[in-house]
């Protein structure tokens, strides 16, 4: 028996991507030298959400890429490699957006697969939810929300256009 808890609604979701959006465009003084990379699946819809408010406040299109972790784990390894990146990334500043940080596995895998189709000059990290629990010595750049959890529970993150509803829940085990 498991029990699920909304733990942040829409609004709140959406001030957590706004806020992520500000700081990066405190941090960076010249986003026109910025690209912002999707872990899949959801890393990517929380990527462009950013990328439309960098529009929106900035009026710059920055562009956006999708990166597929899978064929870089050391967990679970694929050989089906879907990573779509519109620009070269060398010499630029990447931003690699998730939705959940927990051991820093994910992440890892990512950073291989950036280092696989360029060199970057910089790479940081924004990501939803920080739930700590790091195997890795991997810490977020930009963080939405941080909620400590116990390793019985789970974070589950749902965006509109994959789940029909922008929420996210703390699902813990009984």
């Amino acid at each position: 028996m498991s029990k699920t808890k909304e733990i942040i609604d829409e609004v709140t979701m959406k001030r957590a991507i706004t806020r992520i959006t500000y700081e990066i465009i405190e941090r960076n003084k010249e986003l026109d030298k910025l690209v912002i990379v999707g872990i899949k699946t959801r890393g990517v819809y929380i990527a462009q959400r950013i990328q439309e408010r960098l529009k929106q406040l900035e009026n710059i299109d920055i562009p956006l890429g999708e990166l597929d972790t899978k064929p870089f784990r050391d967990d679970k390894k694929t050989e089906e490699n879907t990573t779509e990146i519109p620009v070269s990334i060398t010499d630029r500043e990447i931003i690699l957006v998730d939705d959940v940080l927990y051991t820093g596995r994910t992440i890892r895998a990512a950073i291989d697969g950036l280092v696989e189709l360029g060199r970057p000059s910089k790479v940081s990290l924004a990501v939803l939810v920080d739930r700590g629990h790091r195997e890795l010595p991997i810490r977020a750049d930009y963080v939405g929300k941080n909620i400590p959890t116990a390793r019985d529970e789970e974070i589950i993150v749902h965006v509109s256009e994959i789940d029909d509803a922008d929420s996210i829940l703390i699902k813990k085990e009984d």
